[in-house]
């Protein structure tokens, strides 16, 4: 079976190779150390605790963890790895030079062992759902501790691991701990081959998410400075096909609220653009971030064209749409805003993080809505009726806080793993 495995990779690099230039001529970020993901260039480290998140969701669940590793392990180089452009520009702006950083290597025998030789990883821990066997693999042979951690699988994704379950079972073989979120998630890893003493149930360390303590007042400062009195609410990490429904919703708020104000924040900045477009042909007045300048009366969308400041919108928003729900991409970070006590509406595709979602829904913290329409009733409600909105927001703030713990528990876990300095 790995033999087969290997052979496929290596027939897919050609197309994989094309995908990335592809991707590269509208995104040159995709060109960026394109030469990592093949094996080469990537930093000499005499060892490091390495930490892998695919992408800025990935990356935003590990901050906590990676200000952790910094504060016990000063000692320890410490590596993050991502696949996408944007999973890296959010490291660099997080970390800075605190970190290392490198692009994930393709699953290529000889690229992973490049990897390995050159960063030299005395642990390494992978967020949620990636499985790669290759990797594992090189992990396991070379007796480095690997942990999946807040590791999650759908029904749907065994299932389809089960058609490969020979490969998967030699894949969770070589010592790989699974912390997992739920007891389901650990349940399903165990019928792929996990082994039990390696197999725990730690929780989801996304709920220990930190926000800086100043975010809240920094937050009112932007709205007064840019917005003024208005009601605003905000459609965060829109996907294409999402703002189009976004801006139709507004345009049915716009008439029960004549002076409200959307903040729209698309999610990869390559669509800035394109955004800009759409809300120019709909004739609404726009003002973008990087404008630098408050919004007049008559401005009916403020769009967030920057990196990094998602956080500073929610903190200056009435209402949150968290994106990536309306169509099927799985729905993006709902606890951000529910950190700071912001009411929420979201689309009905959530498989990303269902059981997140879940608790929000079924305690009345987040509605749902599937077209223009209900979103601008969802919104409307929680803007007409401030002490509604003010509930639900604290329902998501328990919810938060009561599921928190998880990051503590995986530090007691990986410490004995971990060779003393």
């Amino acid at each position: 079976m790995r033999i087969l495995y290997n052979l496929l990779t290596y027939i897919l690099l050609l197309p994989y190779a094309g995908y990335w230039f592809v991707r590269g001529i509208a995104n040159r970020s995709y060109w960026n150390k394109v030469y990592q993901r093949l094996g080469a260039g990537y930093p000499q480290l005499e060892q490091c605790i390495w930490v892998h998140a695919v992408s800025v969701g990935e990356v935003v669940a590990a901050v906590p963890l990676i200000r952790a590793l910094l504060l016990h392990y000063p000692e320890r180089p410490l590596l993050v790895s991502t696949v996408t452009p944007t999973g890296a520009a959010r490291v660099a702006a997080t970390f800075g030079a605190d970190v290392h950083h490198a692009y994930i290597p393709f699953e290529m025998p000889q690229a992973i062992d490049n990897f390995f030789a050159s960063v030299n990883p005395e642990m390494a821990l992978v967020l949620e759902t990636e499985i790669w066997p290759n990797l594992y693999r090189g992990c396991g042979v070379r007796d480095i501790p690997l942990v999946l951690v807040s590791a999650r699988i759908s029904p749907k994704s065994v299932r389809n691991y089960r058609r490969l379950v020979p490969l998967f079972r030699e894949t969770l073989s070589h010592g790989i701990i699974i912390a997992a979120q739920t007891e389901a998630d650990a349940e399903r890893f165990l019928s792929l081959g996990a082994a039990p003493e390696r197999t725990r149930i730690t929780g989801n360390i996304k709920f220990d998410i930190q926000l800086p303590p100043d975010l809240a007042e920094r937050g009112r400062s932007v709205r007064e400075e840019l917005f003024g009195d208005r009601p605003v609410w905000i459609a965060a990490s829109t996907h294409e096909g999402e703002e189009a429904v976004v801006l139709e919703a507004h345009r049915k708020l716009l008439e029960r609220f004549p002076g409200l104000l959307l903040i729209l924040v698309p999610r990869h900045p390559q669509r800035f653009a394109a955004v800009r477009d759409l809300i120019d042909k709909q004739a609404l007045s726009v003002v973008a971030r990087t404008e630098a300048r408050p919004c007049e009366v008559s401005t009916a969308v403020f769009l967030g064209d920057t990196m990094g400041e998602m956080t500073l919108f929610y903190a200056a928003s009435d209402v949150a749409f968290v994106g990536g729900s309306l169509t099927p991409i799985g729905g993006h970070n709902l606890l951000e805003p529910a950190a700071l006590g912001i009411p929420l509406v979201s689309g009905p595709h959530v498989f990303n993080a269902q059981e997140i979602a879940d608790m929000f829904i079924e305690t009345g913290a987040c509605r749902l809505a599937e077209d223009a329409e209900q979103l601008a009733d969802a919104v409307g409600e929680l803007l007409s009726d401030r002490d509604k909105a003010k509930e639900r927001g604290e329902l998501g703030r328990r919810i938060l806080e009561r599921n928190r713990g998880a990051l503590e528990r995986l530090l007691e876990m990986i410490d004995p793993l971990l060779p003393r300095a």
